[in-house]
């Protein structure tokens, strides 16, 4: 099925630049070019800090116009125009920076078919006029490039002004121009005006000033190494660029490409970073593991991939003079997952370990973390059980002189590689038996000889360090000496036993040291994978991250240079396949208008290192089997056949030079032919075999099943048969393998950038940054990506993507049709895409109409087709509701059913039973009662008998039964038994009868007793209600004559004033006041006497209901005494109560009367005006006071 191919140019939604929209540059653009608004609005943008803001005023309109005044604007008409009368008058040159990289909508065949010089040059780099107050680069004495400005120009030449302000006089020819204001510090280099060497270093230093270190060279990302942290990562970042709220470039946004692209397109991709050594490739790789590990996670593998990071580190990495933690061997990160997008599992793959820094370092490097690491922070029972030393006391070790890293704490990271051994499910026993392995090749540098003969033969010196490493390895001394002092040979089928001298058992020695780590290595990433592994879940999707070691030259370059330095020519044929060959060719194929772009292409120096039987890996190889061949041999051999080559030439001595895709490095073979044989003889295979421990033993399995069955060659060491395959061609079939691999995939490219060699922050070295921009092929890739057309799609593909956009049916047509009409109906410029014969092709961001109409469609047809699902699936659900309600209620009517019958005989079977107890009962209780009335009755009728004995009528009715029994004898005769038996009864019950009896006297006696206490009570209680109601009848006629007095008294106050007259005719009233005083005194006495009349009432029914309440209780209880009825209380206890009760009424009662007197007492003599005889009114009035007087109230 085809898909979409964006290979190297892809522009990624995430990756847009973020902030307001700009135009364009199009500097390498013909003048007629045109700007659809939607690829200014997607590719434009100023960078992330806020420099470079520019209105787009013209977007909504289609096209954006650059404004006409902006004479300095590289959009402008007059600038092109100033720009040409420059190049004219300054040099002659007629080709402008825009038309030189123009590309020509429509090219004739002939230029389509051979580029011109024109085109093989770069179009922004021509000769430039200078213009006052213009902004050029110039480049200074040292060789780097600065921003100036033109304060002059005469002639050919122009005065500058340089940022220190210092000014200089250059030739105009020698400028470069600078691109505007507005473009300092873009995000993508394809968006710079003039695309130069000068304008992408100052754009990348603008940037990496501010510590934005990502920067776009058009599908390529280009990351600066800070060499310091910086606030760009963590789980803010990544969500911002999951959500696509964020789309500066960034490792997260290549990352987020690749995990999008896997899903859609279904076609496995790969992450490749590449860059020098110190310029951040392990660190970019761990950046985006972490990104794809936090959006694919869930399953928790992903977090066991992110700890497999800390143990290679510590065994494959170590301290350069360039990096302070440098990968000393390539490896390839492959993360499966699954159908969900899920990570399932992982494999990893190293390359290519730098195995002679196990035993040889350089001063101011050092070797492997691992050995400082254990030194540092092994725990006492490990370090006595290995029998650790310090580390300046191991010869390996201290050879280089450099034991620590600045800020870096080997115990801390010791700790961090057990943590993630752990985690990576390494047992405990295995992390054991590794540090035995890591201690004992430390311990093996410490293994001395001793010469024993004059033809300096040796023997190990039994000392501390041969028992140390014999007792790691499990083996015994003896073992030790004879495969580090003896070599067995064999020669024409006869067994030689070789001594070897003291420089032989060195080799031998560090041979077999650099087996072990080796081997330890590669059995560490066994078990790794084995963890990682997907087993059944794999899918076939999968992301590949590749961190290989870059592009390395130094002052003396070795066979690992060598290599590395081939990885790279293939990697960089890898990168120059994806963005510039197969670009190009498919545009060829298909048929579209295409002017060629030339680019550097390094098949040459493929050629060199891979051609048979000439090449530099063949004569290596070839060099190697031959047993006198020496490093100076193989160097005359290269120069021999290889000197006609233009990428090769010859040096002096052992020396050659090899010309790189990034420069010229020099080689010094000496040591070429040892590394690559990397001989193990079959002694010290042997010699792993017969060891204790399992881990040495595997270590020897391995390489005996490696052999490929090669004969021996005559008078050579015997070796094992892994080792006949040379170190290079085992490299180049890895490397081929590598290559298939990532052929299969769809590349994104990381180029690393080291800004300095001193490993510092804030330095920015421009000849440095530009070396490695040359080596990555940066500027070329975005000339090609600016003119180019990133995106294509095949016609099939593409009307099936988008025919359903179209307003009118194209069901029956053809797919290029459907094609063509999805383009017009959109309004996409001719400009902006080409028809091919199978794919059509698109600029950058023209597609990202289409698919965010796309969506926006289908959002809709998914929104109506969820309302419709949903009313579907409510629809079912309620009628399913309905259903299920209707068989709940048939279900649970049936339960009920069944439980009330079964309740009900339950009911019926506890009234039966509870009726047949309850009769059971009432039996038994009339059974004891008739029982009881049994006895009753004869104690009552033998009591009738014997109160009857003495009656004679009962006599003579007795003789007379008598006589007629005489008189029936034969009938007495026969009933004698029944007779005496009840006699006997008549004896039991009168005995019964005189207890019951004696009984009754008991009784009487008592009841007696009891009567005659009861008439003691009867007789008090008479006694108290008698003298109760004496006093009561005392106090109502006391009261009533109280009544009737005032009465009296108050009617001939109240009547008229004749009585008054009356009154003082006859003398009864004599007083001394006026007539106006003694009118007024009877109407002060009325009102009083009112008040008095009231309290007197009160008092009256107070008394009358107190005496009916006593009454009642004291009858009640009488009631109660008597037996007349029934209360739970004591008769004696409550009659004290209730004579004490009332003796304190009478006490208060009678005070309160006593109150009432002495305030009538008060009112009457304040009546009489003062003065009066006793036979006054007054004093008749007061007559019934000395009777209440004379009533006792106690």
């Amino acid at each position: 099925m085809a898909s979409v191919e964006v290979r190297s140019v892809r522009k990624s939604a995430a990756l847009r630049p973020r902030g307001p929209t700009k135009v364009q540059p199009a500097r390498s653009m013909s003048l007629d070019y045109k700007y659809s608004a939607a690829r200014a609005g997607v590719e434009a943008g100023p960078a992330p800090n806020g420099v470079g803001r520019r209105a787009a005023a013209d977007e909504e309109e289609g096209e954006a116009v650059p404004p006409e005044g902006d004479a300095d604007s590289p959009y402008s008409s007059k600038a092109t125009t100033t720009e040409e009368e420059g190049s004219a008058g300054g040099g002659g040159e007629a080709n402008s920076a825009s038309s030189a990289a123009a590309t020509p909508r429509r090219p004739s065949p002939a230029a389509a078919a051979g580029p011109s010089p024109r085109d093989t040059r770069w179009g922004d780099t021509s000769s430039y006029g200078a213009k006052k107050k213009n902004r050029v680069f110039c480049q200074l004495p040292n060789g780097d490039w600065a921003l100036c400005t033109v304060i002059t120009t005469s002639g050919d030449e122009s005065v500058l002004k340089v940022p220190e302000g210092k000014v200089l006089r250059l030739k105009t020819e020698s400028l470069q121009p600078a691109n505007p204001e507005i473009l300092d510090g873009v995000d993508d280099l394809m968006q710079l005006s003039y695309l130069s060497e000068p304008s992408v270093l100052y754009n990348l230093q603008y940037r990496y000033s501010q510590d934005m270190i990502y920067t776009k060279a058009g599908p390529v990302l280009v990351a600066v190494n800070p060499f310091k942290k910086v606030a760009l990562y963590g789980n803010e970042y990544i969500k911002a660029y999951r959500n696509k709220t964020m789309d500066s470039p960034h490792v997260y946004a290549i990352a987020d490409s690749a995990l999008r692209e896997m899903k859609r397109d279904e076609v496995n991709q790969s992450i490749i970073i590449s860059g020098e050594s110190g310029a951040g490739k392990t660190e970019t790789a761990k950046i985006a593991m972490q990104y794809l590990a936090s959006l694919g996670g869930g399953s928790g593998i992903e977090y066991e991939i992110l700890q497999t990071n800390p143990i290679l580190e510590a065994f494959g990495n170590a301290k350069t003079l360039r990096n302070d933690n440098s990968s000393r061997f390539g490896k390839l990160i492959e993360i499966h997952f699954s159908t969900t997008g899920r990570i399932c599992g992982a494999m990893i793959q190293t390359f290519l370990l730098e195995k002679s820094r196990v035993v040889q370092c350089a001063v101011g490097e050092r070797s492997y973390h691992i050995f400082y690491q254990l030194c540092a922070g092994a725990p006492t029972t490990l370090r006595e059980k290995l029998n650790l030393k310090k580390v300046d006391e191991y010869k390996y070790l201290k050879q280089s002189c450099c034991y620590s890293i600045a800020g870096v704490d080997d115990a801390e990271m010791f700790r961090a590689v057990t943590e993630a051994m752990n985690i990576v499910h390494i047992s405990k026993e295995d992390q054991d038996n590794v540090f035995a392995m890591v201690s004992a090749v430390l311990w093996l540098g410490d293994v001395s000889f001793t010469i024993i003969d004059n033809e300096n033969h040796v023997e190990i010196t039994v000392e501390e360090a041969a028992e140390t490493v014999s007792r790691l390895l499990g083996c015994s001394i003896e073992d030790l000496n004879l495969v580090l002092s003896k070599r067995h040979m064999k020669v024409n089928n006869e067994n030689i036993v070789q001594k070897l001298t003291l420089t032989q058992a060195t080799d031998t020695r560090d041979a077999l040291a650099k087996a072990l780590y080796a081997s330890l290595f590669e059995w560490l990433v066994e078990q790794i994978n084995k963890s990682l592994s997907v087993g059944k879940r794999r899918t076939g999707r999968s992301i590949s991250i590749l961190d290989i070691y870059g592009f390395e030259s130094f002052d003396k370059n070795s066979f690992e240079q060598f290599c590395i330095n081939y990885a790279n020519e293939r990697l960089q044929q890898h990168f120059n396949r994806h963005l510039f060959k197969l670009e190009q060719e498919e545009y060829v194929e298909d048929g579209i208008d295409w002017a060629k772009v030339e680019f550097e292409d390094n098949q040459d120096c493929l050629n060199l290192f891979e051609k048979k039987p000439l090449g530099l890996l063949s004569l290596l190889d070839e060099e190697s089997t031959f047993p006198n061949a020496t490093d100076l041999t193989f160097a005359n051999k290269l120069k021999q056949h290889l000197d006609t080559n233009s990428c090769f030439r010859g040096e002096r001595g052992k020396a050659f030079t090899v010309r790189h895709y990034a420069g010229e490095v020099a080689y010094d073979t000496s040591g070429f032919l040892e590394k690559n044989r990397d001989l193990l003889h079959m002694d010290s295979i042997q010699f792993l075999a017969k060891c204790k421990l399992s881990i040495p033993q595997t270590f020897a399995s391995k390489m005996l099943a490696q052999s490929d069955n090669l004969e021996s060659i005559p008078y050579r060491p015997s070796v094992a048969d892994s080792q006949k395959l040379s170190v290079a061609m085992k490299f180049k079939g890895q490397l081929f393998q590598l290559m298939q691999r990532l052929e299969s995939t769809t590349p994104h490219f990381i180029r690393c950038i080291k800004p300095n060699n001193l490993q510092l922050p804030a330095i920015y070295g421009q000849e440095l940054v530009l070396q490695q921009l040359k080596c990555c092929g940066v500027l070329e890739v975005v000339r090609i990506s600016r003119s180019g057309y990133p995106t294509r799609m095949t016609h099939q593909k593409f009307a099936r993507r988008y025919g359903f956009l179209l307003l009118e049916d194209v069901a029956s047509q053809d797919p290029l049709s459907v094609s063509v009409a999805i383009l017009h109906q959109f309004n996409i410029l001719p400009e902006m895409y080409q028809v091919g014969y199978t794919k059509l092709f698109f600029r950058t961001g023209q597609i990202g109409n289409l698919e965010n109409t796309r969506n926006r469609t289908l959002h809709g047809v998914l929104r109506v087709q969820s309302c419709f699902r949903g009313y579907q699936a409510r629809r079912h659900a309620s009628e399913r509701i309905r259903g299920v309600l209707a068989l709940q209620s048939f279900i649970r009517a049936e339960n009920a059913r069944q439980s009330y019958s079964s309740l009900l005989r339950k009911h019926r079977a506890a009234t039966l039973v509870q009726k047949n107890l309850r009769g059971w009962h009432a039996r038994r209780y009339f059974i004891k009662i008739r029982k009881a009335s049994v006895v009753i009755q004869s104690g009552i009728r033998g009591c009738l008998v014997r109160r009857c004995a003495g009656n004679v009528d009962l006599l003579n009715v007795l003789r007379e039964f008598e006589s007629k029994k005489e008189a029936e004898g034969d009938q007495i005769l026969i009933k004698a038994s029944f007779l005496a038996e009840l006699q006997r009864r008549i004896l039991r019950a009168e005995a019964t009868v005189r207890e019951k009896d004696e009984e009754n006297e008991m009784l009487h006696q008592r009841l007696q007793q009891y009567e005659n206490r009861w008439l003691e009570y009867e007789q008090k209680m008479k006694a108290m209600e008698e003298m109760w109601q004496k006093q009561m009848r005392s106090l109502q006629s006391s009261l009533s004559v109280a009544k009737k007095s005032l009465a009296l008294d108050e009617t001939p106050r109240m009547s008229d004033s004749s009585v008054e007259q009356s009154w003082e005719s006859n003398g009864n009233h004599v007083g001394g006041g006026s007539s106006q005083q003694l009118a007024a005194a009877p109407r002060i006495t009325g009102r009083e006497m009112n008040a008095s009349m009231s309290v007197i009432g009160r008092l009256a029914e107070e008394l009358e209901q107190r005496s009916q309440v006593f009454a009642d209780d004291a009858k009640f209880l009488v009631e109660v005494k008597s037996g007349q009825a029934d209360a739970s209380l004591n008769p004696d206890v409550e009659l004290r109560r209730l004579k004490q009760n009332f003796d304190s009424w009478k006490k208060d009662f009678g005070s309160r009367i006593r109150e009432t007197k002495v305030i009538l007492n008060k009112l009457a003599s304040g009546g009489g005006g003062g003065g009066g005889n006793e036979s006054s009114p007054n004093s008749a009035k007061r007559k019934w006071w000395g009777r209440l007087n004379t009533s006792k109230f106690s």
